[in-house]
């Protein structure tokens, strides 16, 4: 499957900016409003390409609803080839992607340069924000291709063939480190494959053999933090061949939604209660929300204090 594409052809193709900044929600529309690719529409990524009202996960899955509404309103229509770009080696382009083939669009593409990039490139730029008339197009969601959490729950349990792919860092996946999530570790059985990794100077660099975290005959769910990162990850893997990929869109973030939910970590790496009163100071520890490197930290002080009575 042809995801990545290097044009400048703006007569031909419609543009989608999904520019953003995690750590500020307004950069993209700023940057947008400053300059753009000509002819190209913005969306949101928690606006546009997310239901921020679910409890679903940091950036649930929008529904088909708004899904359809998001795309109607945009003008677009199955026959139009798409590209999609944001800043350049970011994950937003390419959850737009996923949810225009979720949407059933065929000809849809993240463009392998970013903003900026495409400018150095001398593709038309201006600050006009493009309107186009609404469609009326009757979307064929493709289920084949999305996982919820009951999914994520029976390929644990086997009742569906499946391998998880984990699109965090080392050290999220192994629950050493955990910066946004109330709970550090992974989902049960999950491999690690950090999206990342192929991240180099604004671009995706797809070269990298990856068959020894996952076969391109094993069906296989990517999920990260919130299921924005896991969508680069999951364009890549498309890149490469892989078509037997959903995305668990709700993703990590979602599954600690359910306490009776397992969630696995590198327990060599965490600390060890050696009798009943340091066994205490750890569950005690862990029932107050401590996990990870701060579990870590946290039980090693009160274990001091203890052996220092």
């Amino acid at each position: 499957m042809s995801v990545f594409i290097e044009t400048t052809d703006t007569e031909n193709h419609r543009w989608i900016d999904t520019r953003f900044d995690l750590k500020d929600s307004s950069v993209g529309r700023n940057l947008y409003e400053q300059e753009h690719v000509a002819g190209a529409i913005f969306w949101d990524l928690e606006i546009d390409m997310s239901d921020m009202l679910s409890l679903e996960g940091r950036h649930p899955m929008p529904s088909n609803q708004q899904l359809t509404e998001l795309i109607r309103s945009s003008g677009l229509n199955f026959g139009d080839s798409i590209v999609i770009y944001d800043q350049g080696g970011s994950p937003y382009a390419a959850r737009a992607w996923w949810l225009l083939k979720y949407a059933g669009f065929e000809k849809v593409y993240i463009s392998q340069k970013g903003f900026n990039q495409l400018k150095e490139q001398e593709i038309n730029v201006n600050m006009e924000v493009s309107q186009y008339q609404p469609t009326e197009v009757k979307l064929d969601f493709i289920q084949d291709i999305f996982a919820d959490q009951t999914f994520v729950k029976n390929i644990n349990s086997g009742d569906e063939l499946g391998v998880l792919v984990d699109a965090r860092s080392a050290e999220r996946y192994a629950g050493l480190v955990e910066p946004i999530d109330p709970v550090a570790g992974r989902i049960p059985g999950a491999r690690n494959l950090d999206w990342m990794q192929f991240v180099s100077e604004g671009e995706f660099q797809l070269g990298e053999d990856i068959s020894h975290i996952v076969q391109k005959h094993e069906p296989a769910v990517v999920y990260c933090g919130s299921g924005v990162t896991a969508a680069a990850l999951y364009a890549i893997m498309s890149e490469k061949g892989y078509d037997q990929l959903r995305l668990y869109m709700g993703s990590y973030s979602d599954w600690i939604t359910d306490a009776e939910n397992v969630v696995e970590f590198d327990r060599g790496e965490h600390p060890e209660a050696a009798d009943d009163e340091t066994k205490k100071i750890l569950a005690n520890l862990i029932a107050e929300g401590y996990s990870g490197e701060m579990l870590m930290k946290k039980f090693e002080y009160e274990k001091s204090l203890l052996e220092g009575k």
